[in-house]
């Protein structure tokens, strides 16, 4: 027993340590003029925010002293940024139960003060922030969330709304009123039908907002009717960040169908030139889906889908990843199987020429050779198959059996 209550305590203590390691974060006290106290906040600052001077986005996290660590976690375990990019976390502190109830039932107005400018204000003039701000609210702060992205002139670009939300007519009139002269915002909420305290409201809220239709607002309403009241909020924290950052990372296929039922090559343009617009970011259709929309081409056997792409993506094809006799012998020996020997050949010529590695020199000059005799070059044809026979008998080729074979054909 007392080894096991050391053990406890040990853990509790290593908790603790991790808690104030930097890698979680600096903590932090505001003087609030609204609230007339000092705020505590947390802050973290993602892993390269020392090494330039790049602006990041900001996730502002209601109940910090629940949350704070879920919005980490999200940040920590992602690879790259193709799916989020890295933020900046601002965890809100309420200390306690109580003192979140009485703040949400007796300060309403001057908390929701302290985060739209006090708080805003701080870490703007603070740390390097971007314009992107999200703010998440959980239970009694999702309905301050919704107030804070749809009432007043919002400093907030995006909501995540967990267990609950609403909307009156004076935040349609202020939205109205604000809409034009701001971004476009994103709203996100979540809920589960086995919430049974707060999924009305998240219903009728959904309802009001499909009845408005607000022009400059996007927004999304899910269930996940497999979490309750407590176990909710990580999930909509993520999926709500997902939401709103949908556009932030290149477009990713299931298919070659999925590319053309989605629109082809015009819908992949006006994607990548909205996400650019949006992030600032490159307009262009980036190298990383060009290579893999023809590698999936020449995976799925589809031809005419190949074809396209070399032909729309030819920019790429001079890139360092195709500088290679693998590549270079890949892209020939698939025109080949199609009978686009003029293609074929002129890529089986660009391997051996530039790229003369023994392990696939053999492989080449045997496709040229096919090549040339599908073109009915019969003096080319036979020398490059010579050239095989060659160059496999010199690297103990397992194939040179088959070399010599298309050769005696000839």
């Amino acid at each position: 027993m007392k080894a096991y209550i050391l053990t406890l305590l040990l853990s509790v203590s290593s908790l603790h340590l991790l808690w104030s390691q930097p890698f979680l974060g600096q903590t932090k006290n505001i003087q609030s003029e609204s609230l007339a106290s000092d705020q505590q906040i947390h802050v973290y600052l993602p892993d390269n925010y020392e090494k330039g001077d790049k602006k990041y986005p900001v996730l502002y996290i209601l109940d910090g002293q629940w949350f704070y660590l879920n919005g980490i976690a999200i940040q920590k375990t992602l690879r790259g940024e193709n799916v989020l990019p890295e933020m900046i976390i601002v965890g809100v502190d309420m200390k306690s139960r109580q003192v979140h109830d009485s703040i949400l039932n007796n300060k309403w107005d001057e908390y929701a003060s302290f985060i739209k400018k006090e708080l805003v204000s701080y870490v703007d003039q603070t740390y390097r922030t971007n314009q992107d701000r999200v703010l998440f609210g959980w239970e009694n702060n999702a309905f301050l969330a919704s107030e804070l992205i749809i009432r007043e002139s919002s400093p907030f670009t995006g909501a995540i709304v967990s267990n609950g939300g609403s909307m009156d007519e004076k935040m349609v009139e202020s939205f109205n009123k604000y809409s034009n002269d701001q971004k476009p915002k994103y709203l996100f909420m979540a809920n589960s039908d086995k919430d049974i305290y707060t999924v009305r409201y998240s219903n009728n809220f959904a309802k009001d907002l499909t009845e408005q239709n607000f022009a400059n607002l996007t927004w999304e309403y899910r269930k996940f009717n497999e979490e309750t009241h407590e176990s909710l909020p990580y999930l909509s924290m993520y999926h709500g960040l997902r939401f709103y950052y949908h556009n932030y990372g290149s477009i990713v296929y299931a298919s070659i169908d999925d590319f053309h039922q989605k629109g082809g090559i015009p819908y992949l343009r006006e994607y990548f030139r909205q996400r650019g617009e949006r992030f600032d970011q490159d307009t262009e259709i980036d190298n990383s889906t060009k290579n893999t929309l023809i590698w999936m081409a020449w995976k799925e056997d589809n031809f005419s889908s190949f074809d396209l792409f070399m032909k729309e993506f030819a920019d790429v094809l001079d890139t360092k990843r195709y500088a290679s006799a693998y590549w270079q012998n890949r892209l020939a020996q698939f025109y080949l199987k199609y009978g686009d020997v003029v293609n074929a050949i002129t890529y089986f010529n660009r391997g051996i020429q530039k790229y003369p590695d023994p392990k696939y020199l053999a492989k080449m000059h045997a496709g040229l050779g096919e090549a040339y005799r599908s073109k009915g070059d019969r003096k080319l044809a036979v020398k490059n198959l010579k050239m095989a026979v060659s160059c496999a008998t010199q690297n103990n080729d397992p194939k040179l059996a088959d070399y010599e074979s298309l050769l005696k054909k000839k």
